[in-house]
């Protein structure tokens, strides 16, 4: 997989199909140089929290792609995957809304369209 927005798509869809819940995708590469793409999402609670990283990781390894480094895996408040190009937070609910890295960095422009799996059914379109 050699595009960053295709693997934080990627990420995103697994993490929706695992059932993870407010999935955002962020372009940040103009404001870092440390990644191109946010992914970020949370879990019901800390059990979801980890099982979302872990699926995560097995379903993108199956794809030839590992992490550079994980972060927050005892604790699994706020789980980091560091994929180079793309960077995935997966968050406890409080966590998320406590740190609410979004604002951080959302220019009001970079943010991803991605569609979580029955949005458009609940939605009333098909």
């Amino acid at each position: 997989m050699n595009d960053s927005k295709e693997l934080a798509l990627k990420a995103a869809r697994i993490l929706d199909q695992k059932g993870a819940n407010d999935i955002d995708i962020l372009e940040v590469g103009h404001l870092t140089s440390i990644t191109d793409y946010f992914v970020i999402a949370n879990g019901r609670n800390i059990q979801s929290v980890r099982s979302l990283a872990e699926d995560l990781e097995e379903k993108l390894a199956e794809a030839g792609v590992e992490p550079r480094r994980k972060e927050g895996e005892r604790e699994s408040k706020w789980i980091v995957l560091d994929y180079a190009h793309v960077i995935v937070h997966i968050f406890h609910p409080e966590e998320r809304k406590f740190y609410n890295i979004e604002r951080l960095w959302q220019d009001g422009t970079n943010q991803v369209e991605f569609i979580p799996l029955g949005a458009t059914v609940a939605s009333g379109e098909e």
